[in-house]
């Protein structure tokens, strides 16, 4: 995983759209990308979220890369794959 210290204190920043986070008493330049808000709602010329685009490049995109060659993470996400098609299916169950 990552880097973080035990027992790093740390500060959360958000600039625009993107949130940020990085050890007290570090400087601006060591923050890392934390998380997003997706609440705007421009489209791309297919009508898809441009935020939703980015979100899956961003985090899913290198988790399906992984998957390549790690059998683990290929077990879970077929597994996820057979829970989310289950669910389509009967969504009250």
């Amino acid at each position: 995983m990552g880097g973080l210290a035990p027992g790093a204190k740390l500060i959360y920043e958000r600039v625009g759209d993107t949130v940020y986070s990085r050890e007290a008493g570090s400087t601006p330049s060591t923050r890392v990308v934390v998380g997003h808000d997706y609440k705007f709602s421009k489209s791309d010329e297919y009508g898809r979220s441009i935020a939703r685009k980015y979100f899956f490049e961003q985090e899913w995109l290198p988790i399906l890369d992984e998957a390549e060659h790690n059998e683990p993470l290929q077990a879970a996400l077929e597994r996820a794959i057979l829970i989310y098609h289950l669910s389509k299916d009967k969504p009250n169950e």
